[in-house]
């Protein structure tokens, strides 16, 4: 079914319709009250009053809500019957007559009744003018009747076409509408699914770098208190109560990660002495020595974060694969960030075919900080890694 023009149709801006208004006086209406003046007799006045009713009535058309309008279907009658009345005064009609199509167009509401009206218009013009040329005894011309024609049914032709034009340009917005919305869904969907996966990534890292390390400590520590436990009882001791000291941090570290607990991820105190706890309970677990440099660097929580899980991931792949004899850290300020740099004397592996999740890991959480890290290894050499973070605000 085809759209019907409504009031708020493209082709009905108010502007165009008080152009088209002033138009309509000065080449409608005031022409038949200017070729009278100065006549006397009844033509004059009968001029000049239908003239000022059919403005009156235009002018009390309006669509403001504040004023009460005359309906638009009592001004179309008015203005047929006035264009008839004019012609059968004046023997003429033509121009007011195509002048006025218009209004049948912007005031009906429907190609149909725009038609209708327009119709009724002509007939009553031309009725008008015939009337008139036989009360008179004038002789029949043909120009005021066959203009009029002419303007019906280019005003017909001009209003289907311009109607046309408007569904066509309404059914083209709607259809970017449809499509612009299905993109808007489509894009929110990407963006959701896109933070869906970046928060299970970021889950899995931290599961990673907290329980999953601390899962894998109490496995060690487990297995070697089980062996120790007839040799060596104080050691034993010293094991389970590592044990326990692991697994309650481990809880700690699960409240945060479902959010029952204040996420902070490190005790109280600078970052120096954060890694040297880390560092003295890896000694005592594995039995290694490591020499720290560890200087006292200022910077924010995610920073302190960072480097904690970066040590962290970097002793456990330590004791789980490298068969190392001593570790050296160094955390130490550099222009615009920290580095820490941890070293060990281990059996060392091949980096490029090394993708586990642990550095991947590391990268990533260094990267959203804005920071890099470094992985030097080759077998039988140990291992260098070297994480680097600015502390000036870029992050």
């Amino acid at each position: 079914m085809s759209r019907r023009p409504q009031p708020d149709d493209p082709f009905r801006l108010r502007s165009l319709r008080r152009w088209y208004e002033v138009a309509w006086i000065v080449l409608g209406i005031a022409p038949p009250v200017v070729s009278v003046l100065g006549d006397p007799g009844a033509t004059t006045f009968w001029s000049i009053g239908l003239a000022a009713a059919l403005a009156l009535c235009r002018a009390a058309v309006s669509e403001r809500p504040a004023r009460p309008p005359l309906p638009p279907h009592v001004f179309l009658g008015a203005l047929v019957l006035g264009m008839g009345a004019l012609a059968l005064v004046r023997g003429d009609g033509a121009a007011l007559y195509i002048v006025s199509l218009p209004h049948f167009w912007l005031l009906t509401g429907s190609p149909g009744r725009a038609i209708a009206a327009g119709t009724a218009a002509a007939a009553a013009t031309v009725a008008g003018i015939l009337r008139h040329q036989a009360w008179e005894a004038q002789q029949f011309a043909a120009g005021n009747v066959v203009f009029t024609l002419i303007g019906w049914a280019a005003g017909v032709l001009v209003g289907l076409g311009v109607v046309r034009i408007v569904e066509q340009g309404d059914e083209r917005a709607r259809r970017l509408g449809t499509e612009l919305e299905a993109a808007r869904l489509r894009l929110a969907e990407a963006h959701r699914l896109r933070g869906a996966t970046e928060e299970r990534e970021r889950l899995a890292r931290e599961i990673h770098d907290t329980l999953a390390q601390g899962f894998a400590s109490i496995i060690v520590l487990a297995e070697a208190a089980a062996s120790g436990l007839a040799a060596d009882p104080g050691r034993t001791a010293r094991q389970l109560l590592s044990i326990e000291q692991t697994a309650r941090e481990n809880l700690a570290e699960a409240r945060v990660l479902v959010g029952a607990a204040p996420q902070s991820g490190l005790a109280p105190g600078s970052i120096a002495a954060t890694l040297r706890r880390t560092l003295d309970r890896f000694t005592e677990d594995t039995g290694l020595p490591v020499t720290a440099e560890l200087a006292e660097v200022a910077c924010d929580p995610p920073t302190r974060i960072a480097l904690l899980r970066c040590t962290q991931e970097s002793l456990a792949n330590i004791r789980r694969h490298a068969g190392a004899s001593q570790v050296a850290v160094v955390l130490a300020p550099a222009p615009g960030g920290v580095e820490l740099e941890i070293t060990d004397d281990g059996k060392g592996f091949v980096v490029a075919d090394s993708d586990g999740f642990g550095l991947n890991g590391m990268r990533r959480r260094l990267a959203e900080l804005g920071g890099e890290l470094r992985v030097t290894s080759s077998v039988g050499d140990g291992t260098r890694v070297l994480a680097a973070l600015p502390t000036d605000g870029r992050a």
